[in-house]
C-alpha cells in the first residue's frame, strides 16, 4: 500500500503536463532538399518556399556525403558572400546534421566546400509557434459519440488508465 502511495505522489503532479502535451503544437522535422539531400544542384530557395512556414521548435536535417560537404551556419553578410571564415557553427562530421530552430529569426546555412557559389545555401525564417487550434464546437447529435472530442477528454482517459496501473 505504501508503494502505491509513493507512485501516486510521483504521478499526480505530472498529470497537468499531460494536458499541456495534448494542447501544444508539435514540431516538424524537415529533410533539407527532400530526397536529394544537402548536395550541389538543388534549388534550396525553391525547397524553402515549398515547405514554409517554419516554426520555432522545427528541426532541419541535412544529409550529405562525408568529406564532400558540410553545414556551416553563418550570418546574413557571410551568406550573401558564401564566406565560411567566421561561422556561427560548423558541422562536417558524419553524414547528417540536425538543427533545431530555437528562436524567431532568420537562419543562414552554407556549404564551405565551394558549392555555395552554385546555390548550395539555405535561408530559413523561423516564425513563432501558431496558437493552438480552438476546440471543435459541440453540436447536438442524435447518437452519442464514443470518441473523445477534446484534448482534455483524451488526457482524462489516459490519466485514468495510468491511475489504474498504480
Amino acid at each position: 500500500m505504501e508503494a502505491s502511495r509513493r507512485r501516486m505522489a510521483v504521478v499526480m503532479p505530472l498529470l497537468p503536463l499531460l494536458f499541456l502535451a495534448f494542447a501544444t503544437v508539435s514540431a516538424d522535422r524537415f529533410t533539407v532538399g527532400d530526397s536529394k539531400g544537402w548536395n550541389p544542384g538543388v534549388n534550396y530557395t525553391e525547397w524553402e518556399k515549398k515547405h514554409s512556414p517554419f516554426h520555432v521548435g522545427d528541426w532541419l536535417v541535412f544529409y550529405y556525403q562525408s568529406g564532400m560537404a558540410d553545414v556551416v551556419q553563418v550570418d546574413e553578410a557571410a551568406y550573401n558572400k558564401c564566406d565560411a571564415s567566421n561561422p556561427i557553427s560548423n558541422y562536417s562530421k558524419g553524414r547528417s546534421y540536425a538543427f533545431e530552430l530555437n528562436h524567431t529569426k532568420r537562419y543562414y546555412f552554407i556549404c564551405s566546400y565551394g558549392y555555395c557559389f552554385g546555390g548550395m545555401k539555405l535561408s530559413i525564417k523561423a516564425e513563432p509557434l501558431p496558437p493552438p487550434s480552438p476546440p471543435p464546437s459541440h453540436k447536438p447529435s442524435a447518437a452519442p459519440s464514443l470518441v473523445p472530442r477534446s484534448a482534455a477528454a483524451v488526457t482524462l482517459a489516459i490519466s485514468a488508465a495510468l491511475l489504474q496501473l498504480l
